[in-house]
């Protein structure tokens, strides 16, 4: 449990205890928290600056302990228990928390983002903020928005530069109902299943490619046994760096500016080397021998996406207004 300077005055007075011992420092908190990343990817270090901050800028009241590399279990897993206060914090993707938190299934929306830039305009705005409100509710807060980069298809087969091409292909997409209604709509097989698994899936023939941003296409190598890569960019999912609820109502109220503070901070951080890790990792695969193509058009895309909006409106009505708020900037 954490014990925190406003707690310790209430047990002080209830007891009638001195104004000095009401001053003391409060007991320091060692908050732990889930990341899925190798040590040197872009939100690893980024984290890792937001840690820093936080015990420096709280006097050490404060600490928080990474985890890196899904060492303690898979995302969802993770979203689960931040969601429940067993893991005070967790830097996820937006995708897999769609089953239990239905206004973050907004940004999973195939081409809803125009952009990056754009994507950083409304996350760190009215957007942001309408799904950290659904988040609370379900026993989480987001403290900042991670880039994690547009996504797009790979494969072992063929470049795609039409729906026609995704026909009959056999690709793995995260666990989301509209990932694999995206897939769908295309006339392509999709299937769910866990990221540590689509190497060998790739290269056995089990799925014939995935969907994924450079820097995961690279520093997997998956760009080893799918070597087309088109850049559809249909996904662009923000990350967040996000607590548990008990932990942030454990906090004073200082402590909680400091936190998020320096997690908005580690964001601009994590945003410039995201970049650069990204330009590097096209680098890398289009020298391991793949093929980059760009779509000349995506409209034909964007077009066959018109039932996943619908059944996903028609199932969450409510969530009409988030969606024609991000729709409106296209």
């Amino acid at each position: 449990m954490l014990d925190f300077t406003k707690n310790a005055k209430r047990v002080a007075v209830a007891a009638g205890l001195s104004v000095a011992a009401l001053a003391a420092p409060a007991a320091a908190a060692e908050l732990r928290a889930w990341n899925i990343h190798v040590e040197d990817y872009p939100n690893s270090i980024a984290l890792e600056s937001f840690a820093a901050e936080v015990a420096d800028k709280t006097g050490g009241e404060v600490t928080i302990k990474l985890f890196h590399n899904g060492v303690l279990g898979s995302q969802p897993d993770a979203i689960e228990q931040v969601r429940l206060g067993a893991l005070d914090i967790g830097q996820f993707n937006l995708g897999p928390m769609g089953t239990s938190i239905p206004e973050t299934n907004v940004v999973s929306l195939p081409f809803i983002f125009p952009g990056i830039p754009e994507m950083y305009e409304l996350m760190d705005g009215a957007v942001g903020e309408a799904i950290s409100a659904g988040m609370e509710k379900k026993g989480m807060k987001a403290l900042a928005w991670y880039d994690s980069g547009a996504r797009s298809f790979y494969n072992s087969i063929r470049p795609i530069n039409s729906p026609a091409d995704v026909e009959g292909l056999k690709l793995r997409v995260m666990n989301n109902d509209l990932f694999v209604g995206m897939v769908e709509a295309l006339d392509g097989n999709a299937t769910p299943m866990a990221f540590g698994e689509v190497y060998q899936s790739i290269k056995t023939g089990v799925v014939d490619g995935a969907e994924n941003n450079p820097p995961s296409y690279e520093s997997v190598s998956h760009f080893e046994v799918a070597q087309f890569y088109s850049l559809t960019e249909h996904l662009i999912i923000p990350e967040c760096v996000c607590v548990s609820m008990k932990a942030w109502d454990a906090m004073t109220p200082e402590q909680q500016e400091i936190v998020a503070t320096a997690a908005r901070n580690s964001a601009a951080q994590q945003r410039e080397l995201w970049q650069a890790r990204e330009a590097s990792a096209m680098k890398n695969v289009e020298a391991g021998g793949v093929t980059i193509n760009k779509i000349a058009d995506k409209g034909p895309f964007q077009e066959r996406m018109a039932g996943v909006y619908d059944g996903f409106l028609e199932a969450n009505p409510e969530l009409t207004d988030l969606v024609n708020l991000i729709r409106g900037t296209n």
